[in-house]
């Protein structure tokens, strides 16, 4: 059984920074390609920051040059640093991850982690 298992967010002023981590835990698991969502209140789900097996990255439009995603095989985790925020970055975040397991490859959601940026 794959679970991830999210960490990382909080509160954080105006240009301050956040390092989201998403941690696939089970038997000989392997991630194959992640992405951030993150959703405000009221607002739809909205893709972030993706990365492909392969280490292609995208961005979406208004995070590019202040969020970065990056895996870590070795520990089978994701993460999201984000830097210069904003405070219509808030939100929850979700990672959702493509992850080999038992022979299979399944996605799997994370159960989100908080994100309040405010002075």
């Amino acid at each position: 059984q794959v679970q991830l298992v999210e960490s990382g967010g909080g509160l954080v002023q105006p240009g301050g920074s956040l390092r989201l981590s998403c941690t696939a835990s089970g038997s000989s698991v392997r991630i194959d390609a992640a992405d951030w969502y993150r959703q405000a209140p009221g607002k739809r789900r909205e893709l972030v920051a993706g990365i492909t097996s392969g280490g292609i990255t995208n961005y979406l439009e208004s995070v590019k040059g202040r969020f970065t995603i990056s895996g870590d095989n070795a520990k089978n985790t994701v993460y999201l640093q984000m830097n210069s925020l904003k405070p219509e970055d808030a939100g929850v975040y979700y990672c959702n991850e493509d992850v080999w397991g038992g022979g299979r490859l399944s996605s799997y959601w994370g159960q989100g982690t908080q994100v309040t940026v405010s002075s």
